[in-house]
């Protein structure tokens, strides 16, 4: 019996079978297709993913196939300004905020990954037929197969029309926001002038421009109705559409397919061992970029509960699981549907009362607008204002080594201390926090001591001083689990861990420091 079968290879089931290989459990994979798909679908991914990616050591080779994009525009049909996203070149995770992808080389990355995990199975062509539950783990059936494939859990990453879903009956919120387009993929073979990111709000005609990295670009373009989608898709008539654009000397057409872009959020995300990831759990529209940040994100909050209840922890953690992410997918959902019913207004009176609107609001805002997530739903935090949210992740200096925060320390349970005027946290407290698998770190001033970290970027003390707090206790997948205000709040904020992982071991995904 394996621990875990991951229904589904696409980046989400990737990234989980990564986290969870690299923890030390059984894994198997299960993919419908032979081989990997090898066509774009996700076009962004943003600093938290590359947190993640980074975590699996795969940024530096994806590095050269990605195009930073600095901001992100909407314009009318006439070309005026409408609404502008700014993104910093560094953000809040320590990477850049948005980067844009060609998909093959990713999904070629995280397979490299994958394949390198001796304890991590993958079956291609391997179409799941059924799943039934057993009284110790989960027997999946695949297709042409008299012999079931059996797992303690399974994480179901088997995309918008999941047969797992389906199978287990489970119902989605429709949030009645479905509408088709005809998405153009080119590859480019000369220069070429084309908007990175730009959203064109003409009433007559909605399109989507977006870079899927230095030699790759998106043109998407909103249909009447799906049953346009077998004229509309000739190619001449789409070089026609991009004519004004890119020409047949600076690009080839890769492919033309069409995707009805839908809102939807499954009723359960757990169904007993069996769990749903990506778009299995939920679908949004593209407008903001974040549909596969989201599944990583699923994968990420996954990994490091299952890799506890593997060890022991009671499986009520996972529960925790849908009421941390549904929150966070909803407001993103709320957030793309609104920019869609923006940009995909087809009356013109009412676009041109829009755009005489939006024109105003950015003429009175004076600067480009953020995009702004919020934080995770109840569940594995205290009640401090902090937990839910990121932390911060910046560059420090550690017994002579310098890079982010990652690389240097690790990755895992981490509790950082502000000692920079000399506290430290003492040694009992220090004891209980190492028997949870947490590692603890004191942040210091180079200039008192050579001990603990040295705050390079100055992101950890600005965070402290900021916040008020003494300590704070971050999870593997980067949110803040709780804060201390004194040192003595913190073995309460240990014990709020304890709580939910033990009897667990010390979780096998805190990393081992980078030696200079």
């Amino acid at each position: 019996m394996y621990d875990v079968a991951v229904i589904g290879y696409g980046p989400v089931g990737m990234v989980t079978a990564a986290l969870l290989g690299e923890a030390g459990h059984d894994v198997v994979v299960l993919e419908r297709y032979p081989t990997l798909y090898n066509l774009p679908r996700a076009a962004i991914f943003d600093d938290e993913t590359m947190r993640t990616f980074d975590r699996l050591g795969i940024s530096g080779a994806l590095l050269p196939t990605l195009h930073v994009q600095r901001n992100y525009e909407w314009r009318n049909g006439a070309g005026e300004l409408l609404i502008e996203h700014d993104f910093a070149a560094v953000g809040g995770q320590g990477w850049a905020e948005w980067y844009m992808m060609y998909q093959p080389y990713l999904e070629d990355a995280l397979d490299g990954v994958v394949r390198g995990l001796e304890n991590v199975e993958i079956r291609m062509d391997a179409q799941v037929t059924g799943v039934r539950s057993t009284h110790d783990g989960v027997d999946v059936q695949v297709e042409g197969s008299d012999t079931a494939v059996s797992a303690r859990y399974v994480v179901a990453c088997d995309g918008g029309n999941s047969f797992t879903r389906r199978a287990l009956g489970i119902d989605q919120d429709d949030y009645g926001f479905s509408e088709p387009w005809m998405v153009c993929d080119f590859r480019l073979t000369g220069a070429a002038d084309i908007p990175k990111a730009r959203q064109v709000c003409d009433p007559g005609q909605p399109i989507s421009i977006i870079s899927l990295g230095p030699r790759h670009h998106r043109f998407s373009f909103m249909l009447g109705s799906e049953a346009d989608f077998p004229v509309e898709r000739e190619p001449y008539r789409v070089w026609a559409r991009v004519a004004a654009y890119v020409g047949r000397g600076q690009a080839e057409l890769v492919r033309v397919a069409t995707y009805t872009f839908r809102s939807l959020v499954a009723d359960r995300w757990r169904s007993g061992r069996i769990l749903l990831a990506g778009d299995a759990a939920h679908q949004m529209p593209p407008f903001l970029g974040q549909g596969m940040c989201s599944g990583v994100r699923d994968a990420q909050n996954i990994a490091f509960k299952l890799d506890a209840v593997l060890r022991g922890a009671d499986d009520a953690l996972l529960d925790t699981y849908q009421s941390e992410r549904e929150p966070h997918v909803r407001a993103i959902i709320a957030q793309g549907i609104e920019l869609g019913r923006v940009q995909t207004m087809r009356d013109p009176v009412a676009a041109a009362e829009r755009d005489a609107r939006l024109i105003a609001q950015r003429e009175a805002n004076g600067r480009p607008d953020k995009m702004r997530f919020p934080g995770l739903g109840p569940g594995l935090r205290d009640e401090s204002p902090q937990a839910g949210h990121l932390m911060p992740h910046g560059r420090i200096e550690s017994h002579g080594c310098e890079g982010l925060f990652d690389e240097v320390l690790g990755r895992g349970f981490v509790l950082l201390v502000d000692g920079r005027d000399g506290a430290s946290l003492d040694a009992s407290t220090t004891e209980q926090a190492t028997g949870l698998g947490v590692a603890v770190h004191h942040l210091t001033d180079r200039r008192l001591t050579t001990e603990g970290i040295t705050d390079v970027g100055g992101v950890y003390g600005r965070w402290f001083d900021e916040t008020g707090r003494w300590a704070v206790l971050w999870r593997p997948d980067f949110y803040i689990l709780g804060t201390a205000g004194v040192p003595s709040d913190v073995p309460a904020l240990l014990d709020t861990l304890a709580m939910a992982v033990e009897p667990a071991q010390a979780p096998a995904i805190v990393g081992e420091r980078i030696r200079p």
